[in-house]
């Protein structure tokens, strides 16, 4: 499985599968007559409800997870979140249809987006939903929910054990960030952390340099935790621009944020949950963080499906929803949708139709969204309603 092929080579690739699909689907034809397929974002409004069970999935070509016959390589790229679950359903599809080769990359939710835009990769993986301006540059460009993932506030304190969790609030979280709170043992931490021994060591904040789905949902939090200080004077966005602080440093992808922080005493970073037992392996600390009811949690399983379950009545058609700091009482308040952003047109019907064979497996709860694949990143399945919805904008692919 390639890692990051470039975004020419892809597109001539792409050129060429498209000629290639032409051709077949040209012979097909015959056989047949003669006897013989970053930017600033606007949260929606938010709402509470019991989530029903995932109905069975349909039989009819609108859910049709076989894909069609001939040679088709499918082009992943973007999220880095992601990027660890497309590498398990890569060989794991590609098993079931020898015919279908995945090939995923990362390169950051910006890419991921931007590619997709311009053609260059069958789908692009993004952590962030479009925004309005995207949705206007690019007509027909989709953003569709595949599953539920969250992050982690990470840190490297000497002298706390990783295993330790501190307690933090987004409003020390971002005060952190601006360079208003910049030692461990500031009252502000030590408020929320009573017994507890923290050294006099200064705080060093890491943030992302690529255009990053992990920076929108950061910073979203950010701007709702503390919507009189970050949210007014920042704001949020795929790639924003990041207080000009001294005790700043940034990293390129969710790997070089756990391989920074680990490298550097005293920080602090945000890391998608996809990548929790490297962050574990590095020996950093994870945060139990306040949620909008103030109870402080801990990205588990049952936290993420609370926060997630409380939003699903809410989540529009085109899925485009922020899940950031809901008020769901035992909701972890940092977590999202991840989403496969898809071309207006992808190349030939054929394409079209192995994208979305593809796509429904993956959302399938028996196949692509059981707990043998998202529980290895740590992902939670979408609610039932929003598995429908996915499967309707699904079927509006195009080729």
């Amino acid at each position: 499985m390639s890692s990051l092929t470039s975004s020419s080579a892809r597109r001539a690739l792409l050129g060429a599968a498209a000629l290639t699909t032409a051709l077949v689907t040209t012979g097909a034809t015959a056989l047949m007559a003669t006897g013989a397929s970053a930017t600033a974002h606007q949260p929606a409004a938010k709402t509470s409800f019991k989530s029903k069970p995932a109905p069975p999935k349909s039989t009819t070509p609108t859910t049709n997870e076989t894909p069609p016959k001939g040679n088709v390589t499918i082009y992943e790229e973007g999220s880095s979140l992601m990027y660890p679950l497309f590498q398990e359903w890569a060989p794991a599809y590609h098993s079931h249809y020898s015919n279908v080769t995945i090939d995923p990359a990362a390169g950051g939710s910006g890419k991921g987006i931007t590619d997709a835009a311009g053609g260059v990769v069958n789908i692009g993986a993004s952590d962030a939903y479009l925004s309005s301006s995207q949705v206007s540059e690019y007509p027909g460009l989709k953003n569709i929910a595949l599953a539920v993932s969250s992050q982690m506030v990470n840190y490297n304190v000497p002298g706390i054990s990783g295993s330790v969790h501190l307690k933090l609030t987004g409003q020390v979280v971002s005060e952190i960030y601006q360079g208003k709170i910049t030692m461990w043992n500031d009252n502000a931490i030590a408020s929320l952390n009573p017994g507890m021994t923290l050294p006099a060591d200064k705080i060093i904040a890491v943030h992302r340099e690529d255009s990053s789905g992990d920076t929108f949902i950061f910073s979203s939090y950010l701007s709702a935790a503390d919507p009189k200080g970050w949210g007014s004077s920042i704001g949020y966005g795929t790639n924003i621009a990041f207080p000009g602080i001294s005790n700043a440093a940034s990293a390129t992808g969710n790997g070089g944020m756990v391989s920074t922080c680990q490298a550097t005493p005293g920080c602090i970073a945000y890391i998608g949950i996809s990548y929790q037992s490297k962050t574990q392996g590095a020996g950093l600390g994870e945060a139990e963080l306040a949620n909008a009811s103030g109870r402080y949690e801990l990205p588990t399983p049952q936290t993420v499906e609370a926060e997630a379950m409380a939003l699903e009545s809410k989540t529009p058609a085109n899925e485009a929803l922020s899940l950031i700091y809901d008020s769901a009482p035992n909701g972890y308040p940092i977590i999202n949708y991840e989403y496969a952003i898809i071309p207006p047109k992808e190349n030939g019907n054929n394409q079209a139709a192995a994208v979305k064979a593809f796509l429904y497996w993956a959302v399938d709860p028996a196949k692509g969204s059981s707990s043998s694949f998202l529980s290895a990143v740590n992902f939670q399945p979408l609610p039932a309603t929003v598995v429908a919805l996915t499967d309707a904008q699904i079927a509006e692919i195009q080729g």
